[in-house]
């Protein structure tokens, strides 16, 4: 039954293969099943994803046309559905390990054909050949091999640099050594074909007494650099070799004694090798990039590669001191992009927490220079979006961002910042996850436990998000093995747990829990007083709500404006029309800001508390056309006394099913999605 259905929908394929647009989904509708249905026994039977068979079915139709028909590449390309030929050529070498155009050298195949045959008779019998040949490959791949073939390639080019050792008598020149590994470290990752750790998730190895086997069973690469070197006045030696990681097997190494000023030719030479030994695909414009040199004034390079330890400290004090030695640098070199990058970078990041800014200026001008010399650096794009994001111009913002991650794949900065992106400024579930799964991809093992506890939060908190209960479990337990004090795990805990068990008694007590501990916790506050006005509850919900109000003014703080609609409604309840009138006028002053995918959910709430029910329905159906939104709007819009009356609406049920269809829709879409990214 496994060949009989592999040959099926392998003829299929080849029946469409000069369509570029033959994907999955129109395979799908050819087999009369859903998208999810094909992708599961597809899998199942080959350990392949269904775009990837398929691709695999265009190149093996490829290999035969070169070695039976007298086209050319180009041709051939287009014939099979590629409608890039430099694509093609990538991928065809990616899965023979060679160029198409050396498959004519390639030992031919020994057939006996009878000597008279009808019209067709070839192309058919090599159709025929080939697609036995795609069946017993993907039935020996599901019986031998564990992994899919993507999976054993992105096993195979996963790399961490481990922190270099300085081997200089001078204990000042480790800021050299180590801007020779982040140096390293950075040209991997512009190579999109690699999947490169980032520098927190290597630090903690610096003087740890473990084997490489051992380390790469908790970061989970297949490759690791060492190096060593020294500086001695003009000249630098340095020692380095490229290990397989489970076995410890020295796969390439050499030694270079090199004057100073060849220090990027040096940087450029070991990158390059590097991929080459894994034999990782680097393009033409990644090549470019690499080979890029940052500045011509090596005593500007030194004063960068001295700011680069202060910087990573992450504290006012060592941005400080990094920008000191920053400018200095942009005085020897006025057109040096990095160092105006990382100034932008160093103010920001100064400016973040403060509620009066005082670097917006600064940050502009420096993120401007950094542009100009260098728009293709991924730090000149990070500068600049954060820059737009320090003025709360956020659209302006995204760009940068997703141009920063196409010139650089590994940026963990640029990972970390989209994912905060989707979560917090423009919330969407999809976008969120896909970047939170990216960042745990190459921050496998943070710098220590609290840090890994924050990066298991954030992926857990977006699992949950997108309906991803077990898994939501699965990490926020991570999360807080990492770290049982961690100050957020908990109280997100709760609300997994919820959506897992569907006990909000049990939620309530969880948040009590954890108001115990603190609580001036503005945030716990005001969940613990919803859960109880979800309850109904009101007396217990003004008791939360009014020391929740009371903080938020004395401090003067504008938080949550989503829950006053709530705050409205207790306080009518306990007799206090005219507060709650207040709160009424200011959710109706945040509807009518808010430009995001809840609007229509958020106005709904509006009329239904007007009694205006109608209207509601109206924007309720506006809000089920929306992709990407919270679990959480299912879990407790039916909850909400808010909703009693609508609900009783004849219309009511049937826009819910419509959120709740299209939310599940999305789920199952974006698992597909992840799943043929290799990312779950």
């Amino acid at each position: 039954m496994q060949k009989e259905f592999i040959s099926h929908i392998t003829e299929i394929i080849i029946a469409n293969i000069d369509d570029e647009q033959f994907g999955v989904s129109e395979l799908a509708s050819k087999l009369h099943m859903s998208r999810s249905t094909l992708l599961r026994k597809i899998r199942k039977q080959t350990k392949l994803s269904a775009s990837q068979f398929i691709r695999q079915v265009r190149l093996e139709m490829a290999m035969d046309m070169l070695k039976n028909e007298s086209y050319t590449v180009s041709e051939i390309s287009y014939k099979v559905g590629f409608g890039s030929t430099s694509y093609f050529i990538k991928c065809f070498r990616e899965h023979y390990g060679f160029p198409p155009g050396e498959a004519g050298k390639q030992k031919p195949e020994i057939q006996d054909e009878p000597e008279e045959k009808s019209p067709g008779y070839s192309s058919v019998k090599r159709v025929s050949f080939l697609i036995l040949s795609v069946v017993l490959l993907s039935i020996l791949a599901y019986s031998i091999w564990p992994l899919s073939s993507e999976s054993v390639n992105e096993t195979e080019k996963s790399i961490a640099v481990l922190p270099f050792k300085n081997e200089s008598s001078d204990s000042t020149n480790v800021y050299f050594i180590n801007g020779l590994m982040e140096s390293t470290l950075n040209n991997l990752q512009k190579i999109k074909d690699l999947r490169v750790l980032s520098r927190t998730s290597v630090e903690k190895y610096r003087n740890v007494n473990m084997s490489v086997p051992e380390i790469a069973e908790e970061l989970g690469v297949n490759y690791f650099v060492e190096g060593s070197g020294q500086k001695s006045g003009d000249r630098v030696l340095l020692h380095i070799q490229l290990i397989e990681a489970a076995t410890g097997r020295h796969i390439w190494a050499e030694q270079y004694n090199r004057v100073v000023s060849d220090v990027f030719a040096l940087q450029n030479e070991v990158a390059t090798k590097i991929a080459d030994a894994i034999e990782a695909i680097v393009t033409p414009e990644e090549l470019e990039n690499i080979e890029k040199v940052p500045t011509d004034n090596l005593a500007a390079y030194d004063l960068y590669l001295q700011s680069r330890n202060p910087i990573l400290t992450g504290n006012r004090e060592g941005y400080e001191k990094a920008i000191d030695l920053l400018e200095q640098a942009i005085e020897l070199d006025p057109e040096f992009a990095m160092a105006y990058a990382d100034l932008s970078i160093s103010y920001f990041f100064m400016d973040l927490y403060q509620t009066e800014k005082q670097y917006t200026d600064i940050i502009n001008n420096y993120a401007d220079k950094a542009m100009l010399y260098d728009p293709r650096s991924d730090l000149s794009l990070i500068a600049k979006a954060f820059y737009y994001m320090q003025t709360n111009e956020y659209q302006l913002a995204l760009p940068h961002l997703e141009k920063a991650l196409e010139y650089n794949p590994n940026s963990a900065i640029a990972i970390q910042t989209l994912s905060d992106y989707y979560a917090r400024i423009v919330p969407n579930t999809s976008k969120y996850l896909e970047y939170a799964l990216k960042g745990l991809q190459i921050n496998s093992s943070a710098t220590d436990s609290t840090a890994s506890s924050y990066l298991y939060l954030h992926l857990s908190n977006a699992f949950i998000q997108s309906g991803f209960v077990d898994e939501a479990v699965r990490y926020i337990d991570k999360s807080l093995e990492y770290d049982p004090q961690n100050y957020y795990s908990p109280y997100v805990k709760a609300y997994i747990l919820y959506a897992r068990d569907r006990d909000i008694g049990e939620t309530r007590e969880l948040l009590l829990d954890e108001l115990r501990k603190d609580s001036t916790r503005l945030d716990i506050l005001q969940e613990v007083a919803k859960i109880y006005f979800y309850e109904e509850n009101y007396e217990r919900a003004y008791h939360y709500y009014d020391q929740f109000i009371s903080a938020k003014e004395a401090q003067g703080l504008n938080i949550y404006p989503q829950e006053d609609i709530r705050i409205a409604v207790t306080l009518e309840k306990m007799g206090m029309e005219d507060e709650a009138e207040a709160f009424v006028q200011s959710y109706a002053d945040y509807c009518e800001a808010d430009q995001s995918i809840y609007k229509g959910a958020s106005m709904a709430s509006l009329h239904a508390y007007h009694g205006e029910y109608e209207k509601a329905i109206e924007q309720l159906k506006l809000f089920a056309e929306q992709d990407n939104i919270q679990y959480w709007i299912l879990l407790f819009m039916d909850e909400d006394p808010i909703m009693a009356n609508l609900k009783k609406m004849p219309e009511y049920q049937a826009v819910k099913q419509r959120i709740d269809d299209r939310f599940w829709k999305n789920h199952e879409s974006i698992r597909e999605s992840l799943a043929e990214e290799g990312l779950i």
